[in-house]
């Protein structure tokens, strides 16, 4: 692996120069086009701060041509709302001139964005009744990682976390709430839900993304179950404004290796995207010396592809594809393939075989926005934890019908139709006969359901929305979620947001924990467990300066959920079990955010947010707050970009709370994890020739959580229990896999580049 290493990393750098020279021959006439996130970047400036007067502004497709430059080096200058600043150097040669394309970042700050999460139609950001935070790829690239769920920890009050220590699965969490509450949908579709949780959030490539809208609260009026604690909407790009060629590469001292690549073409009136992710981590790594490896050997391919049909009357048409297969391992660091599924070693080994199809239709109907979206998926797992089996299929196939429609001045409607078809099948008790237990039942649910919303103006700086749904589970019968959004813009652009929702969702146990097989816990379910049910309250302050130094934005909430029905994991009452229970009592979640963006013509930017959640049940008068969920949060991303040599500097991380952890009766490990930081610093360097090289540091100061899988019986000054089989409890006592709080990587360097050519 050390060769294959130095191998790798030779590659990237010779690749570096031989793209830089070869790219460099191009030069041919001095005009270009200026592109931001694969769209053109419509009427921007561009000058020449050294020679005032000199400039011009790129046409609606950002096109440009400017004449009489001086010869030699120049400095050329973009600008425009809505985008950030930029300078980029140029060589002019005598008697000819010079094609560049510059790339340039959208601005976070921006209020002219368009978001469509909110309300399921397309509004800009600050109009939309419902508070929507935006990020594009630029704005992730600013640590980069190799996929959507490690990504998410630079979203203030978002927080991906891992579940199991041994074959590390996680799930999102939303203002604190467990990832099952976090809805993951992909261009609005429910892609990523119940048994795909687990292990689908990591095969979702950056490259096939063209900005992700985040939604904290309550979603389920509009997207029913499971939108409960917020909503994570997926926009895949459009092949229309993608780059026609797109490629990035980089691999960690870790000896982590990820390859992104992506082509489009024309064909006929359609236009097709393809794009493919790679990547591949098998170092067994035991940095706390336990035994077992720290990180999961991972070996992932995920191939995309999506087709834009423009029809009559500038209707559009898009159908799009996706492919993922994976193969997982974590545990004993001499385990073997040959040793899968056997109690000689421990170890859980995941393989995952998942296809999805998403598509959009917009019906012919003249003088109306009707809207017919659909997709499907399959989702194929053959695991085992040690030597217990989990072989499971999930198939999820979902259409609905919009139809958006305006009455009058003061009335914009949505009404919609929708069903969902899930099927599930394991091989636990869930899906088998109650009579029977040879007998294979497994579960097919129907959901259809209907909504309405009315988005009303009732004065020029009020707004107040409406919405209603109904779903009829067929297992669970009827459930209706309503939910009301008003909305205030004062005379100096303050935003006002109060908002008040239901939200519902039905528990898949197994295929949304699969902890429980894992360790030496034993799992038991008492009862038939109800929908859950939550009602939530939102208030939601937005303030945006601007002066000529830049741009500095203010939002701030305050949230309160209050659930009943709630389905709960005690880890207390038997500490040899993880017992899962509707909850008698009742759950609370309080908390507050603020986040702080600044953009400074100077070069100069910065994102400052912070969360604090309080989450706890009352169970007979006793208050038990929430395990692995930290007080507070906070996020932070700090960039400068040297004008002259272009070179940026990001410094990204995250500190996160004091969070109380799930242990076992006489168990040695800390009850509570510390309080502690996790660091990223970047350099990278932009050229004219679309090339971006960049490289830099995780984990800048080095922390690492030092709690055990396992702690072997003669490691312990107490003796081993005379009762504890090794079925029961391999490899000693104290083996635990749920008691993880932060990911078990050291410091580690990494290298990479990017391309894009339009």
């Amino acid at each position: 692996m050390g060769n294959r290493k130095k191998i790798y990393e030779k590659a990237l750098i010779l690749a570096i120069l031989l793209i830089s020279k070869s790219l460099a021959s191009f030069s041919q006439a001095f005009k270009g086009k200026v592109v931001s996130n694969g769209k053109a970047a419509s009427f921007v400036n561009i000058t020449l701060p050294s020679h005032k007067g000199m400039g011009t502004q790129a046409d609606e497709e950002g096109v440009f041509s400017l004449k009489n430059v001086p010869i030699g080096k120049q400095t050329i200058q973009i600008s425009g709302v809505g985008f950030k600043t930029t300078q980029r150097i140029i060589h002019i040669q005598k008697d000819k001139t010079t094609s560049v394309s510059f790339e340039i970042e959208p601005d976070q700050t921006a209020l002219n964005e368009v978001v469509v999460t909110g309300s399921m139609k397309e509004t800009m950001v600050n109009l939309s009744s419902t508070p929507i935070e935006i990020f594009t790829p630029t704005f992730f690239k600013k640590n980069p990682t190799p996929n959507l769920f490690e990504a998410l920890t630079m979203v203030n009050g978002v927080r991906p976390q891992l579940n199991c220590s041994v074959c590390n699965t996680g799930d999102i969490h939303v203002n604190g709430m467990e990832g099952a509450y976090t809805m993951i949908t992909i261009d609005g579709m429910p892609i990523v839900s119940a048994l795909s949780t687990v292990y689908g959030l990591s095969g979702i490539p950056n490259s096939m993304v063209e900005r992700i809208e985040v939604v904290k609260g309550p979603a389920s009026t509009l997207y029913g179950s499971e939108a409960v604690g917020g909503l994570i909407n997926v926009i895949t790009k459009n092949p229309i404004k993608a780059p026609l060629v797109s490629l990035d590469m980089n691999a960690t001292s870790y000896g982590e290796y990820t390859l992104d690549g992506a082509v489009k073409a024309n064909i006929g009136k359609a236009t097709s995207m393809w794009s493919a992710n790679y990547f591949n981590f098998q170092e067994r790594i035991d940095k706390n010396h336990d035994g077992f490896t720290d990180v999961t050997l991972q070996n992932r391919i995920s191939v995309f592809n999506k087709w834009s049909f423009q029809r009559k009357h500038n209707r559009l048409f898009t159908l799009a594809a996706r492919y993922v297969n994976e193969d997982r391992f974590g545990g004993e660091l001499n385990w073997q393939k040959a040793n899968r599924g056997s109690s000689q070693l421990y170890g859980e080994s995941i393989y995952t075989k998942r296809w999805e199809v998403i598509g959009s239709y917009q019906l012919p109907i003249i003088n109306q926005q009707v809207n017919l979206q659909f997709s499907y998926n399959n989702h194929d797992q053959n695991s085992v934890y040690g030597n217990k089996p989990y072989l499971a299929q999930q198939e999820i196939a979902f259409a609905q019908l919009l139809w958006d429609k305006k009455i009058g001045k003061k009335h914009d409607a949505l009404f919609g139709m929708a069903l969902r078809y899930t099927f599930y099948d394991d091989n636990n008790t869930l899906t088998q006969d109650e009579q029977d237990s040879s007998i294979n039942k497994p579960s097919k649910t129907f959901l259809p359901g209907f909504f309405v919303q009315d988005e009303m103006k009732i004065t020029n700086r009020n707004t107040l929305l409406v919405g209603l749904r109904y779903d009829y589970n067929s297992i669970h019968g009827g459930i209706t979620s309503p939910r009301v959004n008003w909305k205030y813009n004062s005379e100096k652009n303050d935003i006002i947001r109060l908002s008040f929702g239901t939200g519902y969702r039905v528990v898949n146990l197994f295929s949304e924990d699969e902890t429980v097989y894992s360790g030496s816990r034993k799992t038991e379910i008492r009862g038939d467990l109800s929908p859950e049910k939550s009602w939530n309250t939102n208030l939601n302050y937005q303030k945006t300066f601007i002066s000529t130094k830049g741009f500095f934005s203010l939002d701030a909430s305050v949230f309160y959920t209050y659930f009943t029905n709630k389905v709960v994991a005690d880890y207390d009452t038997d500490p040899t079990k993880v017992i899962f229970d509707n909850l008698k009592g009742y759950g609370e979640l309080k908390g507050a955010s603020i986040n702080v963006d600044a953009n400074f013509t100077n070069g100069l930017k910065f994102t400052l947010g912070g969360t604090y959640t309080d989450i706890y049940r009352i169970e007979e008068d006793v208050k038990i707050r929430q395990k692995r969920t930290p007080i507070f949060t906070t996020n932070y991303a700090v960039s400068y970009t040297h004008p002259k040599s272009q070179i940026t500097v990001d410094f990204t991380g995250n500190v996160y709370g004091a969070m109380e952890l799930p242990l076992i009766t006489d168990d040695i490990r800390a009850a509570t994890s510390p309080v502690f930081n996790i660091s990223n610093l970047q350099l990278s360097r932009r050229f004219n020739n679309g090339l971006q090289v960049y490289l830099g540091v995780k984990n800048l100061f080095d922390f690492f959580p030092e709690q055990k899988i396992v702690y072997q019986a003669n490691e312990l000054n107490q003796g081993q229990r005379k009762d504890a089989a090794w079925s029961d409890f391999p490899k000693g006592y104290y083996f635990n896999t749920d008691s993880n709080y932060a990911p078990m990587q050291k410091i580690r360097g990494f290298l990479g580049i990017r391309w894009n050519l339009y």
